[in-house]
């Protein structure tokens, strides 16, 4: 079964992917660099976009993953969406 992906849909793993990507680049500059500042305040920001695009896409699509801050809603809904070879 395959399930095609919306433009939105789309849109929004990718934004995903690319606050994943700097969240890990600032993790790794961060650890060499504890007391900058505004690196700090950059992950932050970011951390917050992340909590806010997550929460949109699952309002949408449904659970990004099965654990963590994912909500369960009325029913299990891990299964409804693409897997993720199918993205």
């Amino acid at each position: 079964m395959s399930k095609t992906l919306g433009t939105q849909h789309a849109s929004y793993l990718q934004e995903l992917q690319s606050i994943d990507f700097v969240l890990v680049d600032l993790t790794l500059y961060l650890d060499t660099h504890p007391q900058d500042a505004g690196a700090v305040a950059q992950f932050q920001q970011f951390q917050r976009r992340k909590m806010t695009v997550t929460s949109q896409y699952e309002r949408l699509y449904g659970p990004l993953r099965q654990y963590g801050n994912s909500s369960t809603g009325e029913t299990w809904a891990w299964s409804k969406g693409p897997w993720p070879w199918q993205i």
